[in-house]
């Protein structure tokens, strides 16, 4: 089958693994212009994920957050328009996908056509993203190059909402840490104590979502995250600089002694979660 652009990876593969018994994903093969990756990874438009015709409220997702799912969840990749880069480009453009998709297997496109053997179903529990597979502590990605890295940032203090912002639009964003061209993983405000959030960054768009309550956890529930749990994968990144950037975001020695109190009246410049509550039940 082929799919749109605006299909959503996971909920492609959580349909499949619903619909019956008998039926099994076997593989996903997403195509990858490789001329243009990095222009796509960083595109801040967004796709409705219905049809306006159907007179249904059309919810949007951003385009550079579609691509980069369906290249970690993809069993296949398969990079087109890739004679018009040179051998180092190359190079490093499929170290980026592999680190992005460590699972998937790489095709170049040729001119003859090549048979694509299936893979292991999917099931409803995934690691294939590089993310997943570098906060687990089993990130291995087979195809390197110099320019292509990734980095696993832990923090136990909150973030600065303020300071955060400052460092994504002012220094990250431009590229002053290299290119981050994604970034994931779990993370908490100073301004929503005791919520748990999902850090989602890819290119030029970031979203931070809420996912769990702490007072909500049961018994055997087990925090998502204590503080900052991140994953970045990019080109030619500063590990040193980014880390060091990234613990100026979080609280200071006095602002964590004046407690939760004095925290949720710093200035918080992202988007209310209005439905924080309902999200993590």
């Amino acid at each position: 089958m082929e799919l749109p652009d605006e299909v959503v990876a996971t909920e492609l593969i959580g349909a499949f693994v619903d619909f019956d018994d008998r039926t099994r994903l076997l593989g996903l093969v997403c195509v990858v212009d490789a001329a243009h990756l990095l222009d796509d990874l960083h595109r801040d438009d967004y796709l409705p994920l219905r049809d306006a015709d159907s007179g249904i409220a059309a919810p949007l997702a951003a385009r550079a957050q579609l691509t980069v799912t369906q290249i970690e969840y993809a069993s296949t990749i398969v990079l087109v328009n890739w004679k018009v880069l040179t051998p180092p480009d190359l190079a490093v453009v499929m170290a980026l996908l592999n680190h992005l998709s460590p699972h998937a297997r790489l095709r170049l496109h040729q001119d003859s056509l090549e048979r694509l053997e299936p893979g292991q179903a999917y099931s409803v529990e995934q690691d294939r993203p590089g993310w997943v597979r570098l906060l687990n502590g089993d990130f291995d990605p087979h195809m390197t190059d110099p320019r292509v890295s990734a980095l696993r940032y832990e923090q136990v203090r909150p973030l600065h909402p303020g300071r955060l912002k400052h460092l994504l639009d002012d220094r990250i964003e431009p590229g002053e840490f290299g290119a981050v061209v994604r970034s994931a993983g779990f993370c908490r405000l100073a301004t929503r104590p005791g919520i748990v959030a999902q850090w989602e960054h890819i290119g030029r768009v970031i979203a931070l979502n809420p996912l769990a309550i702490d007072d909500r956890l049961e018994g055997e529930d087990e925090l998502l995250a204590l503080g900052q749990d991140l994953a970045f994968i990019g080109l030619d990144l500063d590990h040193d600089g980014l880390v060091a950037a990234l613990d100026k975001a979080a609280l200071s020695d006095a602002e964590l002694a004046a407690g939760p109190a004095a925290w949720v009246r710093f200035p918080d410049p992202f988007p209310t979660w209005a439905k924080a509550a309902d999200r993590s039940e």
